[in-house]
């Protein structure tokens, strides 16, 4: 279902010629940039009173809300983590013949926005009150990581003579959305006013649980000309410019904003201010145009590896682009410390913080299109935080470490019971994205430095976890969440005992690769051995004898089982329309639960085995979960359910761009923007690398002439084509492989093309 579709369909670019008043949060959030360091929302530059949401965020500055919530259940965190909406640095007020302008007022015409996509780059013109014409440019800088452009200009359209006043600021006084209270997080830090730059930093207010304060420094510098008369307007938490300038009919004047934004992440808050200086000093003597083109090319070289080309479908080839280029505006590797929000920087919605989405979804694209490296940090992000998971075990009694559902530093921040430390199957993707990564690269040494580490505590967490029925003699996992969240407090969800009992298999089978002196540190004893295969050997699963399918839970058969399609559609989305006690009760399925199992091991699983799960379960799916409809795509192309895969396909693709879950307003979904890669490569192609070997299935969807994407593997690049009656595969570069296409082992060398006929 298509709830809003704000614009044009084009490969490259979103474009619209409507300013969407009534749907302005959509507008801004599907026009987000970042570049990794951080990012906004597609806010104007100007006022604008109308309902919309300002939102600025920078990686890793993050504020623990001090409300306790589940106050009278030991062990809840001791607050809810969130990213901070930062300092509104993009502001140029627009004052013409003493009136300032206001978007929402004002009368607006031949307006036109659009994201370009290949240049990472957001535009706007329109016309205001038949008086002026706008016309702006903005990027965030992936070259240098601390620079926000703007390029703005202004026409007199009119007859007369114009009085115009651009007045770019910096804003301090910014809150969240969420915000218990109306709270506000920034104290202003210091302010410097001179003759070339303005400075204003601000730090975050005290907090009782002693985690750090960030200080966020912008350093803005203006490059102008033919301006009359220019002054200078300071307050609390805010500094700005002002420069008048006399306009004739038919000119046009020009202001170029370059900012420089530095944290006290990176640096000392003393060196903030000299910093951004020198940074800005930097940009405004090498000039917008040259900074420009630098981000350009900087971008086509992201491109080159990371693009998929799809002909005959203008709306699935602007979907996948999308979606990279959101994921990449959030995250490219090049920080460690940092991780995937499902908002990124689009909105505050989930705090903002890591979830399991990351392991789970991101971590294969990001093997496939960047450099190792890139998911090496990605993994250890989760290294470095494993006191924090050992403390979140330790506050329910277990040992081992517990990864947390939500977090920025390892301990769980997050105000939900039932997913906070019931949703525990998270614990299992941390376990799996190191297998991905080890699997997918060949690369052992972060397994046996690092990851045996994690993997070592996960174990012994889920050996504390289970507990043994003397009924069954077996072993089970009680009070759990699965991926499906309309189901809480299970028993013996199929897909969190089976996660167990791998990640337990997948320990015993590397500790004996690993160092002695590692060994030791570890210090498994051989009671713990036995423990462990004693639960992998005993591990309960739930399963349908009558209907051939593992049960998510012990008690789903006595719902009342019934597909999606008996509901009247104005029953979706069902987290909008109904109360959380129906859907709980009902048999509907928010995402992948079972068959998110059967998609992590899928060389473990019969097809007809995958095919009775699939006919049972996804019928009762009404993926309101952004995370599910890849999964649903995957297995549907390894079933020859072409239709049903390219369904889904669509769905993930333009989850946004079409607003499918009526809630892309609170912002974009982006860990789940992995999915529309996946479909394609993993599902239409039939990626796989199961067993350290490469391997394509690939058809062509019915409506598409062909697609094409690149992938790194092990040190080598592919392209793959698949079009019309043939499959060709071309290593770029690297060295000889041995792969196979459609189950036959193939060798190709450097420059050589394989070709063959494509499934029909």
């Amino acid at each position: 279902m298509v709830y809003n579709r704000l614009f044009d369909v084009d490969s490259w670019k979103l474009t619209t010629h409507t300013l969407h008043s009534t749907h302005m949060r959509l507008q801004e959030s599907l026009t987000s940039i970042g570049n990794g360091y951080m990012g906004m929302r597609g806010n104007f530059e100007e006022t604008y009173s109308g309902d919309h949401h300002q939102g600025t965020y920078i990686s890793g500055i993050w504020f623990p809300d001090k409300t306790k919530v589940g106050w009278w259940k030991n062990g809840y965190p001791e607050y809810f983590g969130k990213v901070i909406n930062a300092m509104n640095f993009i502001g140029i007020r627009l004052i013409v013949n003493q009136e300032e302008v206001d978007l929402f007022t004002a009368q607006i015409s031949d307006f036109v926005q659009e994201l370009d996509m290949k240049q990472g780059i957001l535009r706007r013109a329109c016309t205001v009150n038949d008086q002026v014409r706008i016309t702006t440019e903005r990027f965030l800088s992936i070259t240098t990581r601390e620079l926000c452009l703007i390029d703005y200009q202004v026409e007199n359209i009119s007859d007369q003579p114009l009085s115009i006043e651009l007045v770019p600021y910096l804003d301090g006084n910014t809150k969240n959305e969420d915000t218990n209270y109306d709270e506000v997080f920034w104290l202003e830090e210091a302010r410097e006013v001179q003759e070339q730059f303005i400075s204003l930093s601000t730090t975050t207010i005290d907090n009782p649980f002693g985690i750090p304060r960030f200080t966020v420094n912008a350093t803005m510098g203006i490059v102008t000309e033919g301006q009359d008369e220019q002054t200078t307007e300071e307050g609390f938490l805010y500094a700005a410019r002002h420069y008048q300038y006399n306009v004739s009919p038919g000119d046009r004047i020009q202001l170029q904003k370059i900012v420089a934004v530095t944290t006290s992440r990176d640096m000392e808050k003393d060196a903030l201010i000299p910093q951004g200086e020198r940074i800005a000093v930097e940009a405004v003597n090498k000039g917008y145009t040259s900074l420009k083109q630098e981000h350009i090319d900087a971008w086509a070289r992201r491109w080159d590896k990371a693009d998929v080309e799809i002909e005959g479908d203008t709306e699935a080839q602007q979907g996948i682009r999308f979606n990279i280029f959101q994921l990449f505006s959030t995250y490219y590797g090049e920080d460690a410390r940092l991780n995937i929000g499902p908002k990124g920087f689009t909105g505050e919605k989930y705090g903002g913080a890591t979830y399991w989405d990351t392991e789970a979804y991101a971590v294969p694209m990001y093997l496939a299109l960047a450099d190792p490296d890139v998911t090496r940090n990605l993994l250890l992000y989760r290294h470095q935080q494993l006191e924090g998971a050992k403390h979140n075990a330790a506050q329910q009694g277990l040992r081992g470490a517990l990864y947390p559902m939500v977090t920025f530093t390892g301990v769980e921040c997050h105000n939900e019971w039932e997913i906070t430390f019931e949703e525990i199957h998270r614990n299992g993707a941390i376990a799996y994205a190191i297998y991905n990564y080890t699997n997918y690269t060949g690369d052992l040494t972060y397994l046996h430095d690092y990851g045996i580490d994690v993997l070592v505590e996960i174990s012994r967490f889920w050996a504390d976890r289970v507990h043994f029925s003397n009924s069954r003699q077996q072993y089970m996992i009680h009070g759990v969440t699965g991926p499906n969240e309309y189901e809480n407090n299970v028993n013996n969800n199929w897909y969190t005992n089976t996660l167990a009992a791998w990640v337990l298999k997948y320990t015993l089978s590397v500790l004996p690769q690993i160092s002695t002196e590692k060994a030791q540190r570890l210090a498994v004893t051989a009671d713990e051995l036995a423990h462990w295969q004693d639960i992998i050997n005993n591990m309960y699963y739930p399963y349908d004898e009558e209907r051939g399918v593992f049960v998510q839970h012990d008690t789903f058969m006595d719902k009342d089982l019934q597909p999606v399609s008996t509901l009247h559609p104005s029953n979706l989305p069902l987290n909008q329309k109904w109360s959380w006690d129906k859907i709980l009760r009902s048999c509907f399925i928010k995402q992948a639960d079972v068959l998110q199992g059967l998609y992590f091991f899928g060389d473990q699983f019969t097809l007809e085995e995958k095919a009775r799960n699939f006919a049972f379960y996804e019928p009762m799916t009404v993926h309101e979960s952004s995370l599910s409809p890849s999964i649903h795509a995957v297995l549907a192309a390894e079933l020859k359910m072409e239709d049903k895969a390219v369904e889904m396909y669509k769905r993930t693709a333009r989850l946004d761009l079409d607003n499918y879950n009526n809630d892309t307003e609170d912002g974009l979904h982006i860990t789940s923007m992995t999915g529309s890669w996946l479909a394609i490569v993993q599902g239409f192609a039939g990626m796989r690398t199961y067993n350290e070997t490469l391997s394509f299935s690939p058809f062509l969807p019915k409506d598409w002439n062909k697609y094409t994407f690149k992938i790194n593997y092990r040190g080598r690049l592919l392209s793959i084509l698949v079009q019309e009656g043939e499959v060709i595969i071309t290593l770029l570069d690297g060295e000889p492989l041995t792969l196979e296409l459609y189950g036959q082992p193939t060798h190709i060398t450097s420059g050589q093309s394989l070709m063959a006929n494509s499934a029909s």
